[in-house]
């Protein structure tokens, strides 16, 4: 039998630990179980080992296989539903909540980067692009509404000023976020999987979770072993199948793509984005791009419904990249691969806790590089008694897409369909 192995992608050949974990065998009794070792689930471990508690990670493939070791890379602040959103639909109380965890997540991964000495090639500041001037106004109202909530890192770019940051005349202006960022996400997640074995914890790779028995305490059964613990966190996000049905339904996985080039010349690296920040525009069916460590272009765009091979994911997004950076016709593309994000109805985080002790926290919708971490840690205090922010989030109703499995993909991609053409339109 062939061990598990990462997708054929750029991060996972410049990954800095490529050792593969034990398969779970035989009996194991733990404080807190975890399903999942992506951001979600190695946040809440290494959040819970510093706190003292005994866990195990269960990992059906391998560390950071999912949407954790396949993303843009991009850490963008607040949710996917903005703070202006969370305030009117789900009112001031929660809306004052929600608003001081908005920029949390970001905060976590820079303090957790120092802390543990993580090389992710950590780089500072994100920019959101405007395509038309409708999207350049919300970018406006988006700059006043985080700084009246103590964000005061924001510079807004017109259409001359981007240029100093965006080697494109695709943008008529921007607004650019020192407290975001940029890093090689899968050295990110393992980084931190060293630091939670470095504790005492225990990661088992190659150990899919069949099943889940309910009590207290619980049991997480794979196909060698079983683990028996006093909680249980279920944090496989869009790649957990059949554990959690009533939770399942809630969520819709969607497919994004991504090319990384081969390495660029200093002086292309500085023609394409001089200030070396990371950029996503503001069109509903986005774009993302910025440059890896190694002077990478690594571009990333549109949403499919299933994984494509990868001489389809270039046909998708080379023709994207050349109508930003006309000039890069001639680059040869290195890595495309394809991943999964979990949509929520509301497209807000889902949180919440089953029975006495099974806990989970999925569908960041896009926002996952944040949230998933902020999430780790306030699952972890919630498991130690400190239940005020997990308890916000679960408050926020949580709804099936219509139609259930069957209907979820097309009805999802008939608004795609609607959004684009909006994009296009500039409406």
């Amino acid at each position: 039998m062939s061990s598990p192995s990462h997708v054929n992608s750029y991060y996972a050949a410049s990954a800095n630990d490529k050792a593969l974990r034990p398969t779970l065998t035989g009996e194991h009794r733990c404080d807190v179980c975890i399903v999942g070792a992506g951001f979600t689930g190695i946040s809440t471990a290494l959040s819970l080992a510093e706190k003292g508690k005994k866990v195990i990670v269960l990992e059906g493939s391998r560390i950071g296989f999912g949407a954790s070791g396949r993303n843009g890379g991009q850490i963008v602040n607040s949710f996917n539903r903005d703070i202006d959103y969370i305030f009117a639909n789900y009112g001031d109380k929660i809306g004052q909540k929600m608003a001081k965890m908005a920029f949390a997540g970001s905060e976590l991964i820079r303090h957790r980067v120092e802390k543990y000495q993580i090389d992710c090639d950590l780089k500072h500041g994100n920019l959101f692009a405007a395509c038309n001037n409708k999207q350049f106004e919300e970018l406006k109202a988006k700059k006043a509404l985080w700084e009246a909530h103590g964000h005061n890192e924001l510079e807004l770019l017109d259409s001359n000023s981007i240029q100093e940051h965006i080697g494109s005349e695709r943008y008529v202006g921007g607004l650019l976020d020192r407290k975001g960022g940029h890093i090689q996400p899968l050295n990110l997640v393992l980084g931190q999987a060293n630091a939670f074995e470095a504790l005492g914890g225990q990661i088992f790779e190659d150990s899919k979770v069949l099943r889940l028995e309910h009590g207290v305490p619980g049991k997480v059964i794979t196909e060698q072993g079983v683990v028996v613990a006093d909680k249980i966190v279920v944090a496989g996000n869009a790649y957990v199948f059949g554990l959690i049905p009533e939770v399942e339904k809630k969520a819709m996985p969607c497919g994004t793509q991504v090319i990384a080039t081969e390495p660029l010349s200093k002086e292309l690296q500085k023609q394409l984005l001089p200030t070396d920040r990371c950029v996503e525009d503001c069109n509903y069916l986005l774009d993302y791009y910025r440059l890896s460590g190694d002077g990478r272009l690594i571009y990333g765009g549109g949403t499919t419904y299933g994984a494509r091979d990868p001489g389809k994911i270039e046909a998708i997004v080379v023709p994207k990249m050349l109508t930003t950076f006309p000039y890069l016709k001639d680059v040869k593309i290195d890595y495309a691969w394809t991943g999964n994000f979990l949509l929520t109805m509301m497209r807000m985080p889902q949180v919440g806790k089953i029975g006495e002790n099974l806990y989970y926290a999925q569908g960041y919708s896009g926002h996952g590089v944040t949230n998933a971490h902020l999430m780790g840690e306030i699952l972890s205090d919630a498991m130690d008694g400190d239940t005020e922010r997990f308890d916000v989030f679960a408050s926020m109703p949580q709804y099936p897409f219509p139609g259930g499995r069957m209907l979820r993909v097309p009805y999802t991609a008939l608004g795609a369909v609607y959004y684009s053409l909006r994009d296009k339109l500039g409406i």
